[in-house]
């Protein structure tokens, strides 16, 4: 074993390898010698049992396949990397019925978690009370948590304003009611749409994918009254529903024009590209795992790292008038 190798004390050992202490030249270059010849790694259950800490920190999204997400996560473990900490990722796959388990499973593994907001009010209230900092991806179903991301009402208002100014009449908001969130787009677009006497109506997804908009565009495209634009959810449904309108015969944006939130890298590549919000992704993943790492090392939180959301216009929203 290690201690017998280079001849050292168990407690020794434990403030070596775990930062705690420097000793001689000579002692430090037995234990060096130690760890080269047994290949020793060390166990971080094994570790957080001695020190308390693990260096890992938990990130747990709702679906990695969604590119705002895998952002979130390159933005996360850049910054978990330049400060010593490793990032265990979870894919919650959508299901609030794994939530729970999946989290539990993760929480002794690491000095801190960053979840996202879109998981069950008494799952929330758990990881409240959890001994260990956890912040939000979103605003959760209660105030007194930390979280971190663009304002929704923000971002549906900026979007709403660009597209009165393109002087479309009837608006429609493909949403997805599970999300906390939901409710605050439409009241960002309520907030602009109303004064300027514009009608919104509102239809909603099983799913934020791009499958989910394929499968409700039909459902608002062919009613009579249908809108003029479209607003999804985030990009991949606005993606969707934008390719479903095409084989459907709908000229976009000239007969239908759509619009969606988040600014996901093929969004931009899309025919035609896709107007959207750029909702900082990879900097929300750098700012809350700054803000986590704060509250794990117990220094002040960083206070100038704000999210400002940008409108992103491309040529699904730009009609040609005559």
């Amino acid at each position: 074993m290690l201690r017998e190798k280079a001849g050292v004390s168990i407690a020794t050992v434990s403030k070596y390898v775990n930062g705690q202490q420097s000793f001689s030249p000579a002692v430090e270059e037995k234990l060096r010698e130690a760890i080269e010849d047994l290949g020793y790694s060390q166990n971080s259950l094994a570790r957080a049992m001695v020190t308390g800490r693990t260096t890992a920190i938990g990130l747990a999204v709702m679906d990695l396949a969604n590119p705002h997400y895998s952002n979130v996560v390159k933005g996360a473990n850049r910054v978990a990397l330049a400060n010593g900490y490793y990032l265990f990722v979870v894919d919650m796959e959508e299901s609030i019925a794994a939530v729970r388990p999946l989290l539990e499973a993760l929480a002794p593994r690491t000095d801190g978690l960053i979840v996202s907001a879109r998981i069950p009010k008494d799952v929330t209230d758990w990881l409240a009370e959890l001994d260990k900092p956890v912040a939000f991806l979103g605003q959760p179903e209660r105030d007194d948590v930390l979280t971190v991301g663009t304002d929704s009402v923000q971002v549906a208002a900026l979007l709403a304003q660009y597209l009165v100014r393109q002087r479309f009449k009837r608006f429609g908001y493909m949403g997805y009611s599970r999300a906390p969130s939901n409710a605050d787009r439409i009241q960002g677009l309520r907030q602009i749409l109303e004064p300027a006497g514009m009608e919104l109506l509102i239809f909603d997804v099983d799913e934020p994918t791009n499958e989910a908009g394929e499968r409700a565009a039909a459902r608002v495209l062919l009613r009579p009254d249908r809108p003029d634009v479209i607003i999804g959810w985030n990009d991949l449904v606005a993606i969707g529903m934008m390719n479903e309108a095409r084989s459907l015969g709908f000229k976009v944006p000239d007969d239908v024009a759509f619009a969606g939130i988040d600014n996901i890298p093929i969004s931009r590549y899309v025919t035609p590209p896709l107007t959207t919000v750029d909702v900082c992704s990879q900097a929300t993943g750098e700012v809350v795992m700054k803000k986590i790492i704060a509250m794990i090392e117990e220094k002040p939180q960083p206070t100038d790292l704000t999210l400002e959301p940008a409108l992103i216009i491309r040529e699904s929203t730009q009609r040609h008038f005559t």
